[in-house]
């Protein structure tokens, strides 16, 4: 298990490595290649999100005292990622300030069509749009780790609650197990001692006719 979060850990340091270079590469970037590399960012986000939640599944599954030293490397491993994130979403917004400044200059100017200013914009609507639901999906999905990871400690709890039970079990069934050999014990000798007294009885009436024959003999 320790080397599949090894290989985990690997994978999510070489994903921030080019998720931090493609953040440097957005504000150097224009129109649909800008786009591009957002949206390709953005999957990388998502792979490093599903690689935190199995790793930190895996974490879950290990000792006590091995889970101890790794929850610390989770808790930094979720920083850097709320950072990259954060910094991808400063990214988005910056776009549609740039757009902003543009519209602004190009107005001041008295250069821009009309056409061209209802495009500029419409684009700009848009990304507000886009940025607003970000942000809305940002929420829920901090909202769904922050109920995943309490449905997960719940569920370890219960895990361990169930081990427990187990354990509980195991020892009542060893304690049946003595128990009922003990009372086999006692039974077998309850009838050996009962074969015995029959035995002695038995003796006893052979020799008490004896006895008697010998008596009316003698007569």
């Amino acid at each position: 298990m320790e080397n599949l979060i090894a290989s985990y850990e690997h994978q999510f340091s070489v994903l921030t490595a080019e998720i931090t270079v493609k953040i440097g590469n957005i504000d150097n970037a224009h129109g649909a290649e800008k786009k591009s590399i957002i949206s390709a960012t953005e999957r990388q986000l998502d792979e490093a999100q599903e690689l935190l939640e199995q790793m930190d599944l895996e974490v879950r599954e290990l000792p006590n005292a091995d889970r101890g030293k790794l929850m610390g490397r989770m808790k930094s491993y979720q920083n850097e990622f709320n950072r990259l994130e954060t910094q991808v979403k400063n990214a988005k917004t910056s776009n549609v300030q740039k757009f902003r400044e543009e519209l602004f200059h190009l107005e001041g100017n008295g250069d821009l069509e009309s056409d061209q200013r209802t495009r500029l914009l419409d684009n700009t609507e848009r990304l507000e749009n886009s940025s607003r639901k970000l942000e809305i999906g940002y929420k829920v999905a901090t909202d769904t780790q922050k109920i995943g990871e309490d449905i997960l400690n719940n569920l370890s709890r219960d895990r361990e609650t169930l081990e427990r039970s187990r354990q509980r079990l195991r020892e009542g069934d060893a304690s049946l197990g003595k128990s009922s050999r003990i009372l086999t014990a006692m039974a077998r000798r309850i009838v050996q001692n009962r074969a015995i007294t029959f035995a002695v009885l038995f003796i006893i009436g052979i020799v008490m006719i004896v006895v008697v024959y010998l008596a009316v003999t003698k007569k």
